[in-house]
This record gives structure tokens, C-alpha cells and sequence, in this order.
């Protein structure tokens, strides 16, 4: 491993936990910030194998121990060394920016496909060309030039306290905004990119005026002003502020696995709905990779693409935290097939990053703190 590039995992350690002291949890990178340290390199293989194998360089704004063990599990199998950085998916970006040629950085994983959409239109990533790839994960979950690709899916579903709302009560999305439900929402606020590439779908398959009609319709019924991340939604209801919510199911699932006693407990106390099963599907989101722009491990990072897309990994993913796996050959995992099977929003993903600034005008318009 090069100095300059261990050198740039220490500062971007510093840079990071300097964010999280400062700021709240509003992404999914902070959210978790207090499950895994901020800032990881893979255990390093044996020279020989890196001299012969090389190595890819990876920029992530995931920071599970089961992504690290997937990458530990494709050194095992190809002898290339996996070298990561960890940190929010924007400010990995502004770093790929500004390292321009320069970077080290093969790879970049972040959260959410309007994320993904910035970076491939910032001119960070190049396309793709693999049969593996988009043989493995469907056309929906990629960039329509292969610059980037999906990894796991998250369904953003309607969770509520399961002793005061009868389920046979919930529909839609849309639903949530007549007057049954005046407040009772409890929500995030409208700067969050969940929410943002949510609305960014309303705009996409209902138009704009349906949208910011919906958005007003949500803050004329919440419950108290939009605040927390997902995991606090849960806990709002189970505390009586709201009696709905609308979540990522990665998050239920892994409240309820948490070690943390007071998290089950929440998680047990809500009920998981998919809406507008009826009507469009449910809102899906996803996490993903793209190849940099500049990257000098070009084929070693599309094989680190391709395994991840790969059955064996994406099992793991749903195994160990809880996403639904982005291969179609792949079932989930108990807990998710437990909640049953839905229908998807049939949309591709980039337009969730296409219509980001509209949706961020919208919430303004609307009064969405």
C-alpha cells in the first residue's frame, strides 16, 4: 500500500469524525456512525500475493463488518488487496472532485441512487462494460451508461404502532394525508435524501402537482416537527408522538437484531406495511457502485464489481444487514420474507436523481422543514 494513499486514509479519518462530532445524524452514513469507527483499511494480504494480484482502492459510504468481510472473502478468492476508505457519500465525493487525476480511488459505493446519479453527472465515474454486471443486477437498479450499478435494495414502507392502528386501515402513501390521519405522522425532515429521492418518484409518476399536493398534505398532518433519522420515527411511535411513519425497512431489521435491548423492543412494538400495492408499488431505494473516472485498478475494481453482484455476496448482504438482496436470483433473508413479497415502483433510478432539485423545491413550497 502506497503512503500517499494511507496518508489519505488518516486525514480523511480526522475529517470525518470531525463532521460527526459537529453534526447530527441526518444520512446513513452518520446514523450508524456510532456502530463502527469512521475510517477502516482491510487487513493487508501477503506481498506476494499483491505483487502478483495488485490491488483495488474502494471509497465507501457503507461501514458494515459485513462489507468487510466480503471484501476479505474476494482477496481470499483473487489475491487482490482491498484498500477502503469510509465516509459520507457527499464528502467522498468532493474528494474524488478535487483529487481529480490524482486519486487513488477505484471504486465508489454510496446510498441512494440520486447520490449515485450526482457523481456519475458530476463526471466522476465511467461506464462499465460487463456481461457479469448487467447480467446480474436489472436495468432498473443501473445507470442507463452502466456508470453505476446496485448492490442492495431498501423498500421506504409505512411503519406503525401495532396497538392503535389496525393495518386493514393503511393503503397508500397518498393516503396518509387525508384528514384519518391529522396528527399522526411523525417524519424526517425534508433535507434528508430518503425523503428527497421519495418525493423525486411522486414527481416522476404522478407529476409535480401531485407531488407538492402530497407534501403539503404530510405536514398538515404531522404529529410534531420533522426531526431524527429513521430509527427515531420508531421510537417516536412507540412513545405515543405519532402513530405513523414512513421508514426504510433496513432499518427495522436491524433494530431488530440490535444488541441494544430497548431497539428490539421498539422494533417488536411496530408493524411493517408496504403501500400502494393497488396502485404505483412501493418507493425503493438502493445502494451502489460506480467506477471512477481516473481509476488506475480499472480491472481489478470491475472484478470487485462483479463479485459483489455475485450470488454469494449478495446473500450476505441480506444475511448480515438486513437489505434486500439486488440480483433477482437472490432470495432475502427470513426476516424479510417474513413481512411478505410486494410490488415495486416500476421506475428506473435515475430519475429519482433527475428530479432531485425539483423535489427539494417542492418541500420548500410545501413548508417541509
Amino acid at each position: 500500500m502506497s503512503r500517499a494513499f494511507k496518508a489519505m486514509l488518516f486525514a480523511l479519518m480526522v475529517l470525518s469524525l470531525a463532521v460527526v462530532t459537529a453534526c447530527g445524524a441526518n444520512d446513513d452514513t452518520v446514523e450508524e456512525a456510532e456502530e463502527t469507527e469512521v475510517g477502516a483499511e482491510n487487513e493487508e494480504v501477503t506481498e506476494e500475493a499483491t505483487e502478483e494480484a495488485g490491488v483495488v482502492n474502494l471509497y465507501t459510504s457503507r461501514h458494515y463488518e459485513s462489507d468487510q468481510e466480503l471484501y476479505k472473502k474476494f482477496t481470499e478468492e483473487t489475491g487482490i488487496e482491498v484498500n477502503v476508505v469510509e465516509g459520507k457519500g457527499d464528502e467522498l465525493m468532493e474528494r474524488l472532485n478535487i483529487e481529480g487525476e490524482n486519486t487513488e480511488a477505484d471504486l465508489f459505493i454510496t446510498a441512494d441512487a440520486g447520490n449515485l446519479y450526482v457523481a456519475s453527472e458530476s463526471g466522476l465515474l465511467q461506464p462499465v462494460e460487463s456481461d457479469v454486471l448487467t447480467t446480474n443486477i436489472p436495468e432498473k437498479l443501473r445507470d442507463v451508461d452502466n456508470e453505476w450499478f446496485g448492490l442492495t435494495k431498501r423498500a421506504r414502507v409505512i411503519v406503525y404502532a401495532k396497538d392503535r392502528v389496525d393495518p386493514s386501515e393503511l393503503s397508500t402513501y397518498e393516503a396518509l394525508t387525508e384528514a384519518d390521519w391529522e396528527g399522526r405522522v411523525t417524519v424526517r425532515e425534508s433535507n434528508n435524501m430518503y425523503n428527497i429521492s421519495l418525493l423525486a418518484s411522486f414527481i416522476e409518476l404522478n407529476g409535480e402537482e401531485a407531488a407538492l399536493d402530497w407534501a403539503k398534505g404530510i405536514v398538515n398532518n404531522i404529529s410534531r416537527d420533522p426531526q431524527g433519522n429513521d430509527r427515531d420515527q420508531a421510537k417516536a411511535i412507540v412513545a405515543e408522538e405519532g402513530d405513523v411513519a414512513i421508514m426504510n425497512t433496513y432499518y427495522i431489521g436491524n433494530m431488530m437484531n440490535s444488541e441494544d435491548a430497548e431497539e428490539v423492543k421498539v422494533a417488536e412494538s411496530v408493524g411493517v406495511f408496504f403501500p400502494n400495492q393497488e396502485t404505483t408499488g412501493t418507493h425503493i431505494n438502493i445502494s451502489g457502485v460506480g467506477l471512477t473516472k481516473h481509476a488506475q485498478n480499472k480491472e481489478n475494481a470491475i472484478k470487485l464489481m462483479e463479485f459483489l453482484s455475485s450470488e454469494e455476496a449478495q446473500g450476505a448482504y441480506s444475511a448480515a444487514n438486513n437489505e434486500y438482496p439486488a440480483n433477482p436470483n437472490v432470495e432475502p433473508n427470513d426476516l424479510l420474507k417474513s413481512w411478505g413479497e410486494f410490488k415495486e415502483q416500476d421506475i428506473e433510478l435515475s430519475v429519482l436523481g433527475e428530479n432531485q432539485q425539483q423535489a427539494i423545491k417542492l418541500f420548500d413550497q410545501a413548508g417541509w422543514k
